[in-house]
């Protein structure tokens, strides 16, 4: 008897040429390769993954990523302006591979390679998670105990706490911030809601390191240090524990 296919898990990344925090940050140098390299090879390295595509508008971006093993979705330069959104580039990657291959997978990884401080183990855990929760899309979230602030009028005024009573950390319940790092969906999602998230959502924790978002030259820097800093600690697990 024939084993059942795999299913089909694909990996979009959307990495257009313009950018206007830090110019042409997807091909800048992080730890030595490429900025979009470091996304494109942990999304390779998951196991659940079976396929990977960088949509782009710009060449040089396209060449990056098929030298480090992905295919590429030409975007048209209409879904590649500051106002384009990251769905129109997903729903479009999508659409051509169903018309060019009548590829349609089971669910989508949505990674975005500016925040690269990722583990491919976050995303079989992820994968799984959904699965086992009967849910049709997954963000990922950090936990946090920050105090939070916000102007009304002017005037300072605090959302998640009272300052007149200021709670003890420990005596807090975590709150999460949404670190963008990826998220996954069903097709049906995107196409019928025009989001990457929608029916039942569900959440896979991260730790915080993965939610440096690079806009700037002092992201890049920081995100640098942190990968140096980690490449002389001690070896981890596939788990992302320090082994023993």
């Amino acid at each position: 008897m024939n084993a059942p296919p795999t299913p089909s898990v694909l990996a979009i990344i959307p990495a257009r040429g313009g950018s206007k925090g830090l110019p042409r940050k997807n091909v800048r140098l992080l730890a030595g390769k490429p900025l979009l390299a470091h996304t494109i090879t942990c999304a390779r390295a998951a196991r659940s993954v079976t396929r990977v595509v960088v949509s782009t508008d710009d060449p040089e971006i396209a060449q990056v990523a098929t030298e480090y093993g992905a295919e590429v979705v030409t975007r048209p330069a209409a879904l590649s302006g500051d106002t384009a959104t990251s769905e129109s580039a997903l729903l479009h990657a999508l659409d051509v591979l169903q018309q060019r291959e009548g590829y349609a997978p089971e669910l989508v990884v949505f990674l975005q390679c500016t925040t690269p401080l990722r583990r491919p183990a976050d995303i079989d855990a992820a994968v799984e998670r959904l699965r086992q929760a009967g849910a049709d899309s997954l963000l990922t979230l950090v936990s946090t105990h920050r105090f939070l602030w916000r102007l009304e009028d002017g005037e300072p005024r605090p959302v998640n706490y009272d300052y007149r009573r200021r709670p003890r950390r420990q005596d807090r319940a975590p709150e999460y911030f949404e670190n963008g790092s990826f998220y996954i969906f069903r097709p049906w999602v995107l196409r019928q809601l025009n989001n990457r998230l929608g029916g039942k959502i569900t959440f896979h924790p991260m730790e915080e390191r993965s939610g440096v978002d690079i806009d700037s030259a002092e992201d890049l820097a920081l995100c640098e240090m942190m990968l140096a800093r980690e490449a002389s600690a001690p070896p981890r697990s596939p788990d992302g524990q320090t082994a023993s």
